[in-house]
């Protein structure tokens, strides 16, 4: 079993089915270096008090959750009448609906959790769910209370074990439309088209993310790492060359920076093709901006 502890215990329920679970983050709190302000001139940790104005720190024995019902009103509620809600989906997680595993938009989807039988006796009925879900290409969709708020969830098959997403529900998800309404609905041209296409499919792989390295978390510990060397002096930034960008005189051909993208080129330094209206015509840098939404 994992050295982690879980964030959930309770039951996983497929109709008169249930199944005793664990539930594990699937993401690591400590992969990436963290920071905390500092007192320069004492070089101590800068810690935040709880105050009220008026009255300055408070103890935390004092402090309870209050919901503003009206501008400055507020409802209180203690640790123990937020406990008695009463939520079946504290300790079920019952799996109401199954929907295509390509049907949720990716929009929706939060965190991902591992869900681990909790013994060899739930093994037996953890593989059959895993297993039909498998076959037939679904995805399991149920509510679950976790850290005072119930989420809508989808279980799906990952390896030998299980996968829960969280989702945002319907309400929480903006509409895209107020950002895309002054995108022309215009079709691409089909030689355009042809190109890009062909620059897709010449540059399609098997998804591996181990190919993907976070180059900004390297070098913040490579920079890290100097500093300690440093003993605390004051490291100058490298300097860069400026990334080249095309002038306002700049004349570029959408298509030419398609075929040479397909035919292996596009080096570094060289200028970066803008969407150009149609194959044959040419784009100033700077022409045609589209106008904001407001």
């Amino acid at each position: 079993m994992p050295a982690s502890r879980p964030i959930w215990k309770g039951q996983l329920r497929l109709s008169l089915v249930s199944i005793p679970v664990e539930l594990y983050s699937a993401h690591k709190s400590n992969a990436k270096p963290s920071f905390r302000q500092i007192h320069e001139p004492t070089g101590k940790p800068i810690r935040y008090e709880k105050v009220v104005a008026g009255v300055g720190p408070v103890d935390r024995d004092e402090i309870m959750r209050g919901f503003e019902y009206e501008k400055g009103d507020y409802v209180l509620l203690t640790d123990e009448e937020l406990d008695a809600v009463k939520l079946e989906t504290k300790k079920t997680l019952e799996l109401t609906q199954f929907v295509g595993a390509c049907e949720i938009d990716p929009i929706y989807y939060d965190k991902s959790y591992f869900v681990v039988p909790t013994d060899e006796l739930a093994e037996d009925a953890f593989r059959v769910i895993r297993d039909a879900l498998r076959q037939t290409e679904k995805v399991g969709l149920g509510q679950l209370a976790l850290r005072g708020k119930e989420y809508l969830v989808a279980i799906k098959p990952t390896g030998s074990g299980l996968m829960l997403e969280t989702l945002h529900y319907e309400d929480e998800i903006r509409k895209a439309d107020p950002y895309f309404s002054e995108i022309s609905s215009k079709k691409a041209e089909k030689d355009l088209l042809d190109v890009a296409t062909a620059l897709i499919e010449k540059k399609t792989a098997k998804f591996d993310a181990k190919v993907f390295k976070d180059h900004y978390q390297a070098a913040l510990r490579e920079l890290i790492g100097r500093k300690l060397k440093s003993k605390g002096r004051k490291i100058t930034a490298k300097e860069e060359e400026p990334a080249g960008r095309p002038s306002g005189e700049n004349v570029i051909d959408l298509m030419s920076a398609l075929k040479e993208s397909l035919e292996g080129g596009g080096a570094k330094g060289k200028t970066r093709a803008k969407p150009a209206s149609s194959s044959k015509s040419r784009t100033k840098s700077g022409s045609g901006t589209r106008k904001k939404a407001s």
